[in-house]
């Protein structure tokens, strides 16, 4: 096998891990009204356990990034995708709610240090001019996941049991963790590195501007997608065929997104990427809440919403020139800014929804919370001019 063919196995193999994270994370969304019954609970109740695996998210990645700071990526990237294959496994056959919240939270530790440094060790592989490719690569997984992993972990659980919904993922973790140790080069880990180091992060103005950015800025994306679907059933006479097409034709948007924006990254540099992708986010957010009431433009309005979503990639590519040697950290908290993301912006169109303002608002709020994010985006901008300035005076 060739050193190229040997890397993009490699690169392979991370992919998988993150299907089996976007499965897990967005086939729990789906189970809920499976396991709330099973459980005898309520939907409001079963809601905490998709909170708690958001929690474990924004908690695991700095916690894994400073345990993983000697290790080589390697062995640092398997040990985390074999941890959330055993957390998902154990969700499926612990009895209780408290047991499977618990799981569910320890799952979600390892996911933004691995999506995080899975996408810096793809980048880094490849020439400087292809990062942003190599980085698009393993993230194409999550949306693969939606076409492929989500709908079969959906019927998994229909048919023969939410806990195999859960299971699925675990033993497709399991799998790239194995397929990471045996293909991915083995290159030594830094024995001088101090894991405080990677805090160091948490501390440099540039990286936390543009974890604002997405945190912010994405939250106009999650706004529109966590109510299409109850959009779509309140608003218009969808055959039932309707929801399930809408959720494929979303990852294949996210998929077909994903690639766009890693070359888009290439070809115009991060900032004036990352520019337009929250442009095409805000368009998409508007052509969501004009298409309300129309089933069929609903439809398309899931898979443009997916396509114009690319903004991670220019993001994690300028976190990687920003970080210094806090890499990993900066990497990982890239996902959890997402994850904060997918909490800010249900949560302010539940607000728009709850005031009576109709199921457009999800859409205009969107656009509110992308053209916050293009703001904090152009101060990131304002913020790096004022200190190469200071630089160049010094």
């Amino acid at each position: 096998m060739t050193e190229q063919a040997h890397l993009r196995h490699a690169i392979l193999a991370l992919a998988l891990g993150a299907f089996a994270i976007g499965t897990s994370e967005f086939a729990a969304m789906g189970l809920l009204p499976y396991f709330a019954g099973d459980l005898g609970i309520t939907e409001p109740q079963a809601g905490h356990v998709i909170s708690a695996y958001a929690l474990g998210v924004v908690i695991g990645a700095p916690l894994t990034s400073m345990l993983g700071a000697r290790l080589p990526r390697r062995r640092y990237l398997a040990a985390l995708m074999a941890f959330y294959g055993v957390m998902n496994l154990a969700a499926a056959v612990l009895p209780g709610l408290a047991a499977l919240t618990g799981m569910r939270f320890l799952a979600g530790l390892p996911h933004g240090g691995f999506l995080g440094v899975a996408m810096l060790y793809a980048a880094d592989a490849l020439p400087r001019e292809h990062r942003a490719r190599g980085a698009a690569q393993v993230i194409i997984g999550l949306t693969v996941a939606n076409i492929v992993g989500v709908p079969l972990a959906g019927w998994l659980g229909q048919s023969i049991g939410w806990r195999w919904g859960f299971a699925l993922p675990g033993f497709i973790a399991l799998l790239s963790a194995w397929l990471i140790l045996k293909l991915a080069p083995r290159v030594g880990g830094n024995p001088n590195a101090r894991p405080w180091d990677e805090l160091q992060a948490l501390r440099n103005p540039r990286v936390l501007w543009l974890l604002a950015v997405g945190a912010i800025g994405f939250g106009g994306f999650f706004a529109v997608y966590a109510f299409l679907t109850a959009a779509m059933i309140a608003t218009t006479d969808a055959p039932p065929y309707a929801i399930p097409l809408a959720l494929a034709v979303f990852g294949v948007g996210g998929t077909l997104g994903t690639l766009v924006a890693g070359r888009l990254t290439e070809r115009l540099g991060q900032i004036r990427a990352a520019y337009v992708s929250l442009a095409a986010m805000a368009a998409t957010q508007g052509f969501a809440s004009l298409a309300v009431g129309n089933w069929p433009m609903m439809v398309l309005s899931s898979f443009l919403l997916a396509a114009g979503a690319g903004l991670v990639i220019p993001l994690q590519t300028r976190l990687m020139d920003v970080a210094g040697p806090a890499q990993n950290m900066a990497a990982a908290m890239n996902h959890a800014a997402f994850n904060a993301a997918n909490a800010l912006g249900p949560f302010l169109a539940g607000m728009a929804l709850t005031a009576g303002w109709g199921w457009a608002s999800s859409g205009y709020v969107g656009i509110a919370l992308t053209a916050a994010g293009a703001f904090v985006l152009t101060l990131a901008v304002w913020h790096d001019r004022a200190t190469e300035a200071v630089a160049d005076c010094a």
